[in-house]
């Protein structure tokens, strides 16, 4: 594998509150992020909004399947979000619905007519 870096995959900018746990950030701007948690085109940190995010993440994603092979991206859980959503065709406000976990592995495969997403085994759980 060749590895490069897709500046389409880097994390969301968030603005003033890039490093900020958003515990802190809710309990300084409670109506800041009450905004941005319900509105994909606000940026009240000064930073990128969610749309713009979905966006470049849509655009790598539909240049990527376009093209023959496979690709391994490592990223952030907001750039999965945004992939997760676009190859559903789901509504944007699922964004926040969707659940990252740490070294979580996803894959997206296409046949150049349907994308599917597809999950290891291990993320099977059973109450």
């Amino acid at each position: 594998l060749e590895a490069n870096i897709q500046t389409a995959l880097r994390e969301c900018n968030y603005g003033r509150w890039n490093g900020l746990a958003l515990k802190n950030v809710t309990a300084s701007e409670p109506d800041a992020v009450a905004r941005w948690l319900s509105d994909l085109s606000a940026a009240p940190h000064g930073g990128e909004t969610l749309a713009d995010l979905s966006r470049r993440v849509s655009a790598w994603i539909d240049e990527t399947l376009a093209g023959r092979g496979r690709a391994v991206a490592v990223t952030h859980a907001s750039v999965i979000r945004a992939a997760i959503v676009h190859v559903l065709e789901a509504p944007a406000t699922a964004f926040w619905r969707i659940d990252i976990e740490p070294l979580s592995i996803v894959t997206v495969t296409s046949d150049g007519r349907v994308r599917k997403l597809r999950f290891p085994p291990s993320h099977i759980q059973t109450s």
